[in-house]
């Protein structure tokens, strides 16, 4: 059975294997035994076992185990964008620059788990006062992953590193497509901790992510479609196993009348090009201001015309690596032109069969395909408005919600926030992913949950509350032996607590209504 640049076949031994195949050129790159559910229950058996160790060594063990981890990862990176190549077909210089942000992620969790998640006091209030409350993070124990092909290194170590430097284990199920990427990191990590099954990998398709949805997991972090989402959800809902769903999105550009236009044309090429746009927070559509739409579609069409895909030492772009993928991108363009847009970049002879070169599309109504569902191609609309009001309208008119981004001199704070999407840059693009301090996730059909910065780590984790006494209470709340004075005592209390005159707003005075209607003082 094929599934779309992987193959699924038998050995003489009845053994199910996947083929991992290349997208560029259909070649074998991989071939890999497929999990059954017994073998995905085993793995998570031994993730069990291997989290309790994880948790007892507390964070500064942790931190130096991940360290070294992050110490493998960089010597061996042209090893591991060589592999992320030939699974995906992007650029070894794209892959390489995936790999470098996981590696900044994986250096602040090490800095900062403890900061985030140890135990910290927190004040019990007055009617408590006798009592020390604290509040810390524990690890969940065995958190699941289920991570996509088009970043296979970046968008599952959001999951992957957060959940281990909150002391869990995980079991990662890669995409189909790029299951030698998973393997790789799963190998990295056992050089650095040999004898304990912190990450594990298990390889198939959509059989296996139900098995591992199905398993004795605590969490399950899941990215891909919002389609797929729901599968998960439902699936996961059997056990009543939490999710942390990441599902697309459809992100807008907003370029205000003071935008450095060349700038803005730079990053929406790229934010819409880059990695053949099989990204999940790339650009897809552009709202432009009315006073600067012709110039900067201008500049956006040259910039365009210049990035090619191919396989050539010039081309910017790879293939697409879900060749399904290519007839979405093509129905998207189609149904675009046949609506009366027009293609200033590219156009429905730029779709090929592997791979598909960068278009730039304008007049494409609202309610069309390209600009209501997710392309996932390097296609863009670019649509001119009155002003940024009817750009925040249209943008936010989306079912999806994941990032943004607005160029403007002035008020790019007040349009960012303005702009329902969990993540928003300002003068450039996708730069949120970047900072690892910064949580990245979305809203709507984008999915809900966050990974990267303190959200991320307190996902894979649980909040454990804990009061102490400190010394025995003037007055005892929590007791049958409570006296009728006493409780006049707690309301006197409560009352020059919370109830003081001064504290209650101010009625507006309202005219008394008469019989006919009219009113009097």
């Amino acid at each position: 059975m094929s599934t779309d640049m992987s193959t699924e076949t038998s050995t003489s031994e009845g053994v199910q294997t996947l083929e991992s195949l290349s997208p560029a050129t259909g070649d074998v790159v991989g071939v890999h035994r497929i999990d059954t559910a017994e073998s995905v229950d085993a793995a998570v058996a031994r993730a069990r076992e291997a989290s309790k160790w994880w948790a007892g060594l507390g964070f500064d063990a942790r931190r130096e185990v991940l360290g070294q981890w992050r110490s493998v990862l960089t010597r061996r990176m042209a090893q591991l964008a060589d592999v992320v190549h030939q699974e995906t077909g992007k650029p070894h210089g794209d892959a390489q620059l995936e790999i470098g942000l996981a590696l900044d992620h994986l250096a602040w969790i090490g800095s900062h788990a403890e900061k985030v998640l140890g135990r910290k006091r927190v004040s019990p209030g007055l009617l408590m006062a006798n009592q020390a409350a604290s509040v810390e993070y524990l690890p969940l124990g065995v958190v699941g992953v289920i991570g996509p092909w088009n970043y296979p290194v970046f968008t599952p170590m959001g999951s992957i590193a957060y959940a281990l430097g909150a002391g869990n284990a995980v079991v990662f199920k890669p995409s189909e497509l790029t299951p030698g990427v998973g393997i790789w990191l799963a190998d990295s990590l056992r050089e650095v901790v040999p004898d304990h099954d912190l990450l594990q990998v298990v390889i198939g398709s959509g059989e296996t992510g139900a098995a591992l949805c199905r398993a004795d997991i605590d969490k399950l972090a899941f990215t891909g479609s919002t389609a797929t989402a729901k599968l998960v959800m439902a699936t996961c809902a059997e056990n009543l196993t939490p999710v942390l769903i990441e599902a697309g999105g459809k992100d807008a550009l907003l370029v205000d009348e003071d935008a450095d236009l060349v700038a803005a044309a730079d990053a929406a090429a790229w934010g819409a090009f880059a990695n053949a746009g099989q990204t999940c927070t790339g650009i897809e559509r552009v709202y432009v201001h009315d006073k600067v739409h012709d110039q900067f579609l201008e500049e956006l069409a040259r910039r365009a015309g210049t990035v090619h895909a191919g396989t050539d030492a010039g081309a910017q772009i790879g293939p697409m690596t879900m060749p399904s993928q290519v007839d979405v991108v093509r129905r998207h363009v189609a149904d675009a032109l046949a609506r009366g847009g027009r293609a200033v970049v590219g156009g429905a002879d730029a779709v090929g069969d592997r791979f598909i070169q960068p278009t730039v599309l304008v007049d494409v109504p609202e309610d069309s395909a390209a600009v209501l569902e997710e392309t996932f191609g390097p296609t863009v609309t670019v649509r001119r408005v009155r002003d940024m009001d009817e750009a925040v309208e249209l943008a936010n008119a989306s079912r999806y919600g994941l990032g943004s981004a607005v160029f403007s001199q002035k008020r790019g704070p007040e349009l960012a926030r303005r702009l329902r999407t969990g993540m928003t840059s300002i003068n450039s693009v996708i730069s949120f992913a970047a900072v690892p301090g910064l949580p990245f996730g979305g809203v709507g059909d984008s999915g809900f949950g966050r990974i990267h910065g303190p959200d991320g780590l307190k996902e894979f984790t649980y909040a454990k509350a804990v009061t102490r006494v400190r010394f025995k209470p003037a007055l005892n709340l929590t007791t049958f032996d409570r006296t009728p004075e006493q409780d006049t005592l707690v309301a006197s209390m409560l009352t020059a607590l919370h109830g003081r005159a001064t504290q209650l707003p101010k009625m507006p005075r309202r005219p008394l209504a008469t019989r006919g209607g009219r009113s009097r003082a």
